[in-house]
């Protein structure tokens, strides 16, 4: 897995940057400190009022249960877990722009639950001259022992690699360039699924956050 980084210490950015720069993605074992790892969690399981996932935004939103059966809560950041959260992914971002002079502008992200038997099926987060999205990342709050891989694909739907979820990890990807999908669960499985953005607007409305 040449993208794999160590972060346990939380953070070295510009390493996280070499290493999805070779190729347009990253996986990082250790991401999250235990204690806010553990906390994120216990937000996702107890707290969240998690209802079921749909595709599209806006008026193009509808649920369709066969392609993805997760539930989703999005963060609204009024706990002290998300601030922190958002507080780590912000600094993320400034390096990204930094280095890899993206234009992010802001990140949105959500829990989401995958219970024995949800998946999400192969699909893209962001189409060529249609969204917004430049960067799909996913935080796992709780390692399985079975099922709701990740899988992530090339430009050639080639699978690349399968994740299994550990907590604390985190996947980065770019959201137009690669395909991937969730596995059927078997174990319950929680994670952030979070988006860096570029500024989008309409007749000079800022596009917000879906």
């Amino acid at each position: 897995m040449p993208a794999s980084v160590q972060t346990s210490d939380l953070l070295n950015f510009d390493t996280i940057i070499d290493a999805f720069y070779t190729q347009g993605w990253v996986w990082l074992p250790e991401f999250l400190r235990p204690e806010l790892n553990s906390a994120l969690l216990h937000e996702a399981q107890y707290e969240a009022e998690l209802t079921p996932a749909g595709i599209g935004r806006q008026n193009d939103f509808q649920l369709n249960q066969q392609i993805r059966r997760d539930a989703t809560q999005w963060f609204d950041g009024q706990s002290s877990a998300q601030q922190q959260y958002l507080a780590l992914m912000a600094q993320l971002q400034q390096v990204f722009n930094r280095r890899c002079f993206l234009g992010l502008f802001d990140f949105e992200c959500h829990f989401a639950r995958y219970r024995s038997g949800d998946y999400y099926q192969k699909h893209v987060d962001a189409f060529s001259g249609r969204s917004n999205r430049v960067l799909t990342t996913v935080s796992y709050l709780n390692s399985v022992n079975q099922g709701g891989e990740l899988e992530l694909y090339n430009e050639h739907d080639q699978l690349i690699d399968r994740f299994l979820p550990t907590a604390g990890s985190l996947i980065i990807f770019e959201s137009e360039r690669f395909p991937h999908a969730v596995l059927p669960a078997v174990d319950t499985r929680y994670s952030i699924a979070g988006w860096f953005r570029r500024n989008a607007s309409i007749n000079g409305v800022l596009d917000p956050a879906s």
